[in-house]
């Protein structure tokens, strides 16, 4: 599933973010691309605006095609948050799919190597897996006041990314109870399922501003 129904108003365009264009491709061309160059990966689901639908569409049929993918693609429309779109794209995913990875189309030039590593986790029985990068800055928490409270031991904290996999009983059991979180992975943990985290990749950032925008351009090079 490849969710791309956010505004994106911090990226100040005209259009969604999910299609603002990177190289003259839109973003989630970029996300399909890593997405549906995974083996593993016979079914998706694309949940995008109601007015960009069909663009998802289109897009979705030429990444087929420049692949050779056998994949079949569905568009839904989303919900009026993140959770809301997730749970609309679940809801879609044919009964035989046992195995579920929710992607952001803002971390749209994730390689397909962290596809393989989470689909491979899952399958070895975790039910649930992120992709995540060590933290090299140090951090603070702190209070509603601004003072630190504590500083958290950074080796063992993580960046998590997407794609993030699931066996499907389990997500549906965690949206079953609330889609109300910042990722699929807080939902599941609230269930008390363990979470296992796998290597991320550096070139799997989230688009969020323009200068995002220009790291990403500045990365093009390297993504296969």
């Amino acid at each position: 599933m490849v969710v791309a129904a956010g505004s994106g108003s911090r990226l100040g365009a005209s259009v969604p973010k999910a299609f603002v264009p990177l190289a003259g491709v839109p973003l989630l061309g970029h996300a399909l691309r890593g997405a549906l160059s995974c083996p593993a990966v016979s079914e998706a689901v694309v949940v995008a605006p109601a007015a960009h639908c069909a663009e998802a569409q289109s897009l979705a049929e030429d990444v087929c095609r420049e692949l050779g993918s056998a994949a079949t693609v569905t568009v839904v429309v989303g919900g009026a948050q993140r959770g809301d779109s997730v749970a609309a794209g679940l809801a879609e995913l044919g009964d035989d799919i046992d195995i579920v990875l929710v992607h952001d189309a803002a971390r749209c030039l994730t390689p397909v190597q962290v596809f393989d590593r989470v689909v491979a986790a899952v399958r070895a029985g975790a039910p649930a897996v992120v992709p995540g990068t060590a933290v090299v800055d140090t951090v603070k928490q702190v209070d509603g006041d601004g003072h630190v409270v504590a500083t958290p031991d950074r080796s063992t904290l993580r960046a998590v990314q997407t794609p993030q996999g699931f066996r499907r009983d389990v997500l549906e059991r965690a949206h079953a109870v609330s889609s109300a979180a910042t990722d699929d992975a807080g939902l599941v943990e609230r269930l008390g399922e363990r979470v296992l985290v796998v290597d991320g990749d550096p070139r799997a950032l989230k688009i969020t501003t323009p200068a995002d925008l220009e790291a990403a351009a500045r990365l093009l090079p390297a993504h296969p």
